[in-house]
């Protein structure tokens, strides 16, 4: 190819990259896409998974046992900013994601994985510290459950299933 095509074919070559990889990008600045769901992992790009045993997140809920249809509040502390999370309550027994949230903070939304509400996730990408929400357990026993976050720092860096303590379930039969 001869010198006067090889600086506009480059230009073309990294403006298509360069779209490519901000549209890529800008899809989870509102929020964990649905194939999150399972594994509550980011699918960013070359993500870095930090262990989740070295984070800086912590959970603090005001109860350690629960009643089949009782709210649960839970709050999610950092002591650094991060710009994403992906949080769900899981039945112990079993990993399943159980219950809804009914009450989330401003720069969150929720998702449906298995049922309306049972998934929060970010709606932007604005700096986060300290985030309260608020649990709906179901109105059938499901046994004792644990919260989980996946926290995105940046595009690059994420802790993944930060787990709670676990709270317990009362009143089951």
């Amino acid at each position: 190819m001869e010198d006067g095509r090889r600086a506009p074919m480059a230009i073309v070559v990294w403006a298509c990259t360069t779209l490519c990889l901000v549209s890529y990008a800008a899809a989870f600045s509102h929020g964990a896409s649905l194939s999150a769901c399972a594994d509550m992992m980011p699918k960013h790009l070359r993500a870095q998974l930090h262990s989740p045993n070295n984070n800086y997140v912590t959970f603090h809920t005001n109860m350690s046992f629960y009643f089949p249809g009782d709210k649960v509040p839970v709050t999610v502390r950092s002591t650094r900013d991060f710009m994403g999370f992906l949080l769900q309550a899981r039945k112990v027994s079993n990993d399943e994601i159980a219950g809804t949230f009914v009450f989330i903070p401003p720069g969150s939304k929720l998702l449906t994985c298995f049922e309306d509400g049972d998934t929060v996730t970010h709606s932007d990408k604005s700096l986060k510290r300290n985030l309260s929400f608020v649990w709906k357990a179901p109105d059938q026993p499901i046994g004792d459950i644990k919260f989980f976050i996946s926290v995105v720092q940046s595009y690059f860096i994420y802790w993944a299933k930060i787990e709670s303590a676990i709270v317990a379930q009362r009143g089951q039969n």
